[in-house]
């Protein structure tokens, strides 16, 4: 190498050393690397960490070794301003020849001997490839599990918030022990020692898997919202099932008014006939609700906030198909009465057209109201008495347009 190039070489090296040095210590101030040296592992996270751990012991001495190297050859180029080909030679065997020791173990097993493996020898370049796969290998490993416990540790302390909620509503509710909770709490413990010791273990395609944990919030979540509507029923009781008497009993009055209008329509309507209502829904929801002071007085208060939210939706169900039955029957009256309004309006067309002694049109008129005017009225016959008349307006309007 001449003087230019191993100043060059020297300069180039200085730069290099200190970034690796900058890069290395990086790795080490890295919260994953921080999680990783502080936390109790486990498993595949141990074994992994363990594997790093010595990776990153023998980065550090490669690094050293290389050091070591450049510093000798800057002392050996600092001698002379001017070196002589000799120092130049061995300038170059420094910085270009293999001249870096490298730390015991990096020897492979095909290349050792049986009295011992004799130190392997690298060139600066081959040094500084050598750290830079094994840095890469180090900090794989950091950043995989810093995201594993990132995506981990959050959702896990919600879960198990939500958990304590459940067993804080259950002492509250009646102090009883539940099975539910106990065993969802038994899970959480699981897979809580797991993502805290173990977090690498449960990385599915580059991504911390999760669907443990959803699954057991997603319990939680149906656990607590059955244990917090128990909660509000106790504290809350005669009102709730007040209500839910009166809700009832607005049934009732909507049953009799779908019945009265039913009476009404069979009066007045011959054709189409409303159904027929079936069981008393108000009478059956009476019974349910008779049996919910049963459950109160035996302190099943889970079962019964179940019962009350099925009655309530059931009182619901029940009012509207009540509803839906009166606006059956009232709808055909109102049905009768818009045929009615419409006949009247095209006849008033009709006179309009001085069309009124046509003896077709006053044929199809009387027709048509003697159907709408009759009780009971054949719905479905009126309806096309009415077409009918309908049309033979639009017939003659024709037909006079025509002839003018």
């Amino acid at each position: 190498m001449s003087r230019e190039g191993v100043d060059h070489a020297l300069r180039t090296l200085r730069e290099e050393h200190e970034r690796i040095a900058d890069s290395l210590l990086e790795v080490e101030a890295h919260q994953g690397y921080r999680l990783l040296k502080g936390a109790v592992l486990s498993g595949e996270t141990w074994r992994r960490w363990e594997e790093t751990q010595r990776r990153l012991e023998r980065l550090w001495l490669l690094f050293d070794a290389c050091r070591q190297v450049v510093e000798a050859a800057e002392r050996l180029r600092a001698r002379r301003s001017r070196p002589d080909p000799a120092t130049l030679a061995e300038l170059t065997e420094l910085l270009a020849g293999p001249s870096v020791e490298a730390p015991e173990g990096e020897i492979p097993l095909e290349q050792r001997t049986l009295l011992g493996p004799d130190r392997r020898r690298l060139t600066l370049n081959e040094a500084v490839a050598t750290m830079e796969e094994t840095f890469d290998r180090v900090v794989e490993v950091v950043v995989a599990a810093d995201a594993a416990w990132t995506a981990l540790l959050v959702p896990l302390d919600e879960v198990e918030g939500d958990w304590r909620e459940a067993a804080r509503l259950a002492q509250e509710l009646d102090g009883a022990r539940r099975p539910e909770i106990d065993r969802l709490g038994r899970e959480l413990t699981a897979f809580g020692r797991l993502a805290r010791t173990d977090p690498l273990s449960l990385v599915r395609d580059g991504r911390a898997d999760t669907s443990r944990l959803d699954r057991l919030r997603d319990a939680l979540d149906v656990l607590r919202e059955s244990l917090g509507e128990a909660v509000r029923l106790k504290e809350d009781y005669e009102r709730r099932v007040a209500d839910l008497r009166a809700s009832v009993d607005g049934v009732a009055e909507a049953e009799r008014l779908a019945a009265r209008a039913r009476d009404e329509a069979l009066r007045k309507i011959a054709a189409p006939v409303p159904p027929e209502p079936g069981p008393s829904r108000a009478a059956a929801l009476r019974e349910q609700v008779a049996t919910l002071d049963g459950l109160r007085r035996a302190g099943r208060w889970t079962e019964l906030a179940g019962r009350v939210t099925e009655l309530d939706a059931a009182a619901r169900r029940a009012l509207a198909q009540a509803r839906d039955e009166q606006r059956l029957s009232t709808g055909l009256l109102d049905r009768r009465g818009e045929l009615r309004g419409r006949l009247e309006a095209y006849r008033a067309k009709a006179a309009r057209l001085g069309l009124v002694e046509d003896d077709t049109l006053t044929t199809l008129y009387k027709r048509a109201r003697d159907l709408l005017w009759s009780a009971p009225c054949d719905l479905r016959r009126a309806t096309v008495a009415v077409a009918d008349y309908q049309r033979a307006i639009k017939v003659r309007e024709s037909e006079a347009g025509a002839g003018r």
